[in-house]
């Protein structure tokens, strides 16, 4: 169970332990009535058509509180209440109870518990003091709560109204929201798929372009190029099936066989001209399978930093599985001076931390002892 004020309402649950609020078309609606009123109270006065000028006045002044409930309810159903005492003054306590009748909607429309329950008892008092002080109400009082009655109503039914409208439109805006957030992870996803798969082809596809120029590696540079370009053209065509809208998202799922992403890698390092050492049992059968899909990703992008980055030498590939924890390695040598020019987004250590602190790892990448190792540790029980 939960304890707090949840900030959600379902549909159709009016809160009346908050107030309402008036909608622009009520508020012209409310100032429009009210100008009319006082301006046919002030012609009686000018023309001398109406009323005594005290009961004018009265009439005007209750009629201007109205003005009141667009500002406050309390200070609104307080200033009727000083207005009653002093229609007793100006002997238009019965001419009151209309308005106030009246002002019973406005209450039940904008007032919270306490307010429409403090106006009913304060109406019904009116009503028992002007019935029994004036010998001349008492046969027409019940018409006053017929009034206050419906006005409530009224009142009441704007506001049910109302306040399903603004909900539903904070449930339109959260559904809005959910489904810019599910595109942006889907254009989050599709940008990392990209990432992984067909930026490290094309990055071995740059490479070895620059490499045709040297005769003994050039042949060996064609086929690499031809490889990586239908390995894009596969992974392309991978993403694009996953990101329709009516593609399998499960019948293509790759597969993450570490033994394979090494396999791969160390043959683009032996056509990039480096030696590769691989250490440990790919295919431990302690290894999870989260954990193998997690080392065939970082043993992909870091195949695309070698081939961006790395100076002549020895590549290492070393896992180490015990019972209790696997480990990934990744070593390759320093580069002596500055390589081609490959670009980078630095996207691909962001990506790899990501997932093995995802999985309650330990990731680190960094120069030591003169090569850049790229080390991930997962627990496997």
């Amino acid at each position: 169970m939960a304890f707090g004020r949840s900030t959600r309402e379902e549909p159709g649950i009016l809160r009346l332990t908050r107030g309402g609020a008036l909608s622009t078309l009520e508020r012209v609606a409310i100032l429009v009535i009210i100008g009319g009123l006082i301006a046919v109270d002030t012609f009686g006065i000018v023309l001398g058509t109406g009323a005594d000028l005290l009961t004018s006045l009265v009439s005007i002044a209750t009629t201007a509180v109205f003005a009141l409930y667009l500002w406050s309810p309390v200070v609104a159903t307080l200033a009727l209440g000083i207005m009653f005492g002093v229609s007793f003054l100006a002997d238009s306590a019965s001419e009151f109870l209309l308005a106030a009748a009246v002002a019973a909607g406005m209450v039940m429309r904008l007032g919270r518990t306490a307010l429409i329950l403090f106006y009913a008892g304060g109406f019904l008092l009116a009503v028992a003091l002007v019935a029994y002080g004036d010998a001349r109400v008492p046969a027409g009082v019940g018409i006053y709560l017929i009034i206050a009655t419906v006005s409530g109503v009224i009142g009441f039914a704007l506001r049910v109204a109302l306040d399903r409208g603004r909900v539903l439109e904070e449930q339109l805006a959260e559904r809005a929201e959910r489904e810019r957030e599910a595109v942006l992870a889907e254009r989050r996803w599709i940008a990392g798929e990209l990432h992984d798969s067909i930026a490290h082809h094309l990055t071995v596809i740059s490479l070895h372009v620059q490499m045709l120029d040297d005769a003994e590696m050039s042949r060996r540079s064609q086929e690499a190029i031809g490889a990586a370009a239908k390995k894009a053209m596969a992974d392309l065509r991978f993403v694009i099936e996953l990101a329709a809208d009516d593609g399998p998202r499960s019948a293509g799922v790759q597969t993450g066989d570490l033994a394979a992403a090494v396999d791969e890698a160390s043959g683009e390092f032996e056509a990039a001209g480096h030696v590769v050492r691989r250490d440990g049992d790919l295919r431990d059968g302690r290894l999870p399978r989260i954990a193998e899909i997690i080392f065939a990703r970082i043993v992909r992008e870091s195949a695309t930093n070698v081939l961006k980055y790395a100076g002549a030498g020895e590549v290492g590939i070393r896992l180490d599985v015990d019972d209790q924890a696997a480990e990934l390695t990744v070593s390759s040598p320093l580069p002596t001076e500055p390589r081609r020019e490959l670009s980078s987004s630095r996207t691909g250590l962001n990506r790899m931390a990501e997932r093995v602190v995802g999985a309650s790892g330990e990731f680190s990448a960094g120069a030591v002892d003169g090569r850049w190792t790229v080390s991930a540790r997962l627990p496997i029980t």
